[in-house]
């Protein structure tokens, strides 16, 4: 029993952790909504963090008329939560992703996003530098972030 709860103090402390500055990110690879692939690298220098539809929302106004390259040509890592999101309703949303002219990987099975915590209205923003995490900010007003990505 004391093993039991020995193994369960350790995997919660596992996932409670925080991404920190100075921290190097694990490896991950995610789909987009092209089903194209996408690894994270030590080119990435930016990861920005959407892990709800409002969230999703301030960052679609933020990227309103924005090169297709905007993302890509600023080393920058679009992540969508869509783990909760109801199947049915993924079936909606994806096809409407793709209308977009801006590259969203999405996280379907949670195993990426719920690594760079904060809450789930906000939009997180981890900048990266040789794959180490050198800031983290968080936005909750479209016009901020908007400034932040043309400040890239």
């Amino acid at each position: 029993m004391k093993y039991c709860c020995a193994l369960l103090l350790s995997l919660l402390s596992l996932t409670a952790q925080a991404t920190e500055i100075g921290e190097r990110l694990g490896p991950w690879t995610l789909l987009d909504q092209f089903e194209q692939p996408y690894s994270l690298s030590d080119e990435t220098q930016l990861i920005i963090v959407a892990r709800s539809m409002d969230a999703a929302q301030l960052m679609g106004t933020a990227m309103e008329k924005r090169p297709k390259d905007f993302l890509e040509s600023r080393h920058a890592a679009y992540i969508a939560d869509i783990e909760r999101m109801p199947s049915v309703a993924k079936w909606i949303a994806i096809p409407g992703m793709k209308k977009l002219n801006y590259r969203i990987l999405l996280d379907e099975e949670g195993r990426v996003a719920p690594r760079y915590n904060g809450d789930r209205e906000t939009v997180q923003w981890l900048e990266l530098k040789d794959g180490v995490v050198v800031d983290i900010k968080t936005f909750s007003d479209p016009q901020q972030l908007a400034s932040a990505l043309s400040a890239r």
